[in-house]
């Protein structure tokens, strides 16, 4: 999984008959391949998980 934000409109179809619409402005959590697909389109930018309130890091 990767944590993206999407800096345009991107479509992503998992299957054929699957399609996942993500608006221009969205931070998520998606899989890695939509996140590869997003990026490498350059409608979207990785940015880094930040950690929950009392964590020091992610993952505890």
């Amino acid at each position: 999984m990767a944590r993206v934000r999407f800096i345009a409109d991107f479509d992503y179809k998992p299957t054929q008959s699957c399609t996942i619409a993500y608006k221009a402005g969205m931070m998520k959590t998606v899989k890695r391949n939509c996140a590869y697909q997003a990026i490498s389109a350059g409608k979207a930018i990785e940015i880094q998980q930040e950690a929950q309130h009392g964590e020091d890091k992610i993952g505890g």
